[in-house]
């Protein structure tokens, strides 16, 4: 287990999935934590619920939209005043609005772009301050591994999570000097609510092409992102830890 007493990480996208299971690994280190969700407030509570039961001393449930960038400052500026500080980002809200190339609305590319890049963006900025006042902090974005081999029918995801990587890469080196660093995650194939409803016949498919034949668990993904939030990276900056099983190396 990471330590994290004395913390407060805010995780973005909290409510289901792999930033619940972000928020439950920090809460059991420790971490106060701040929960970000977009809207869907039954999943929300149930992610505040274990987070609390996971050890967390001091938790806070913040609905905004990580697009907007005056919703994320005053979400950071309320998470310094009640949680006392922020010294862990993780960047994890995204969409994926899939569709071929010639067939991908204008307006569906750019809500991607706003959310999964925009959005990183956004939050970064806003606690970036904080960090500096903490003498200190951790970022890690996650970002996939669709963003570094692609994927037909997902150029849009694909751009904002290879975007992710570039700019996870420009921050750790603005911001190392200040002893903030920044890393990011490549996920690959997670069992999570949308893999979950796909037929056997494509998790199978999905499955073969992975070295270590079988899809990785949301709590794969949250060890990686405590790990390199906590201070065993402390010498980890400007990274992209791949999670993905080996089906890209």
């Amino acid at each position: 287990m990471f330590d994290f007493k004395g913390k407060t990480a805010l995780v973005t996208g909290a409510s289901r999935g792999i930033g619940r299971a972000i928020a439950v690994a920090l809460a059991r280190g420790g971490a106060s934590v701040a929960l970000n969700y977009a809207g869907n407030e039954a999943a929300a509570q149930e992610a505040l619920a274990l987070v609390q039961a996971a050890g967390a001393p001091r938790t806070k449930l913040c609905k905004f939209d990580v697009a907007d960038a005056a919703a994320c400052q005053l979400a950071v500026d309320e998470i310094v005043a009640e949680l006392g500080g922020l010294h862990v980002l993780v960047n994890n809200a995204g969409i994926a609005l899939d569709q071929l190339l010639m067939r991908l609305k204008p307006e569906d590319w750019q809500r991607q772009l706003d959310v999964n890049l925009t959005g990183a963006f956004n939050l970064t900025k806003a606690v970036t301050r904080p960090m500096m006042k903490a003498k200190g902090g951790a970022i890690v974005n996650l970002s996939s591994v669709v963003g570094e081999m692609g994927n037909a029918g997902q150029s849009a995801y694909a751009a904002t999570k290879a975007g992710l990587i570039g700019f996870t890469k420009s921050v750790a080196r603005e911001l190392a000097s200040r002893q903030i660093r920044c890393n990011a995650v490549t996920p690959g194939f997670i069992d999570t609510d949308m893999t979950s409803a796909l037929p056997e016949a494509a998790k199978t498919k999905m499955t073969e092409g992975i070295p270590l034949a079988r899809l990785g668990t949301a709590e794969d993904v949250a060890s990686a992102v405590c790990f390199l939030a906590s201070e065993q990276a402390s010498y980890v900056t400007g990274a992209v830890l791949k999670v993905n099983g080996g089906m890209y190396m």
